[in-house]
């Protein structure tokens, strides 16, 4: 049995396949039943499940090209993110930006629409140069802006949908170094700044306690070399003690006694200090989750954040003690793109992601929100916790149906299927 890392889905495949080269993933792949690729596992949803063959692809890991000059580099579907932003280092380059998990693999990663945040920055997908895909018939392609244009627009945030991912070629940048700036805030304060804090910093974020005003204000800017990390005796604390052990405590004493959710929500956030430190910027975009928990998350159209949030608030105050969530909520951005089933397709985005630690109820909060995002055209991640079908999803994405006209041709008998994409896709 296969399990994903929140447990929220999991499945028995009739056959697992570790391929090792191209070769072997079309063999797979025309061997008979329903096959998927199912990456690290981390998506929260039903998206990796694969019933029949599963193609578990930690043996097809590692860089197969590096040109320093372009910043052009070409790497193995299966790598994780983690083992690609060190390789990348070693060769003085670097993802243009990143999510803070690096446990997924590349082409999960961008299959979902995996993002960090930065208002002239763009989803992950957005570095892709180039693609090799195993399609449903055996044959290996390539495509790109200029080969298969339309395969690319959608194989690039393509949901496992299309083909078996085999390569990613990707624009990376020179190796840079971030400083960054973390301290404690008030929500409303936050927000009356927030336009301006995504006109002038790099990347922003912020993490919402829901029950409370509080919450941690994250700042990363690039700056010139050298890195002044924290020391490993403050990583220690402040990532394994404080952000995960003692985090994780209190999500248990949460989980025994829901009554007190909200009162430790709000004490969390009162206890956030300041951290101000520069280190290369997978170290800092990254970082560590040793406590599981479930997550949705809906991309917003920018300019609906002041109001959606507005709603959240409502809504926690609203639910009762049992329904509070401990985990703080995450407010990201990033710059609209033009890949078909990107979340920030066509718009600037705001994304919100819901959190809850796993085993404490979650329903009604995140159903509350995705009625609220409904509301402003908002769109799943394709990696979390959501319940649209392809009939909802359809008027968000206006190249919805050119998505689904070359799934038709690449994949006419869906050899790449499972229920969440017929769900999804139809």
């Amino acid at each position: 049995m296969w399990t994903n890392w929140a447990r929220t889905a999991s499945c028995t495949p009739t056959r697992v396949v570790h391929p090792s080269s191209t070769d072997e993933i079309a063999a797979a792949v025309v061997s008979g039943g329903r096959v998927r690729a199912r990456g690290s596992g981390h998506s929260f949803n039903d998206i990796a499940v694969a019933p029949e063959v599963a193609l578990d692809l930690d043996r097809w890991t590692g860089i197969v090209r590096a040109d320093t000059e372009t910043g052009l580099v070409t790497v193995r579907s299966g790598t994780p993110l983690r083992v690609l932003n060190a390789d990348l280092h070693r060769l003085g380059l670097a993802m243009p930006n990143l999510g803070d998990i690096d446990a997924q693999t590349v082409a999960g990663a961008v299959s979902t629409s995996t993002h960090g945040t930065g208002a002239k920055l763009g989803v992950l997908a957005t570095a892709i140069a180039g693609l090799e895909l195993v399609l449903a018939d055996g044959s290996v392609v390539t495509c790109s802006r200029s080969e298969r244009p339309d395969l690319f627009n959608a194989a690039r945030v393509g949901l496992g949908a299309l083909g078996i991912i085999s390569t990613i070629t990707l624009q990376c940048v020179p190796s840079f170094v971030l400083h960054a700036s973390e301290a404690p805030g008030r929500l409303d304060a936050v927000l009356e700044q927030f336009d301006d804090l995504c006109a002038v910093e790099d990347h922003v974020e912020f993490h919402w306690f829901t029950h409370s005003d509080r919450v941690i204000l994250k700042r990363n800017n690039r700056i010139p070399e050298p890195a002044e990390p924290l020391s490993r005796a403050r990583q220690l604390w402040e990532y394994e003690v404080m952000e995960n052990a003692a985090f994780g405590a209190v999500c248990k004493v949460a989980k025994a006694f829901p009554r007190y959710t909200r009162k430790l929500n709000e004490v969390c956030g009162s206890l956030i200090s300041e951290r101000s430190y520069s280190d290369y910027s997978h170290n800092v975009f990254v970082t560590p989750r040793r406590v599981r928990f479930v997550e949705t998350e809906f991309s917003i159209p920018r300019e609906t954040l002041m109001d959606v949030i507005a709603e959240l608030r409502a809504v926690a105050n609203r639910l009762g003690d049992r329904d509070a969530l401990i985990v703080p909520c995450e407010v990201r951005v990033a710059q609209a793109d033009d890949i078909w089933l990107s979340t920030a397709s066509g718009r600037d985005t705001a994304y919100i992601s819901m959190h809850q630690a796993l085993g404490m109820q979650y329903k009604a909060f995140f159903d509350a929100y995705a009625s609220i995002a409904a509301s402003v055209g908002g769109r799943p991640h394709w990696g979390k916790m959501h319940d649209l079908t392809a009939e909802q999803l359809r008027p968000l994405y206006p190249h919805f149906d050119d998505f689904l006209r070359v799934r038709d041709e690449v994949d006419p008998g869906r050899t790449f299927t499972n229920p969440y994409l017929d769900r999804v896709l139809g």
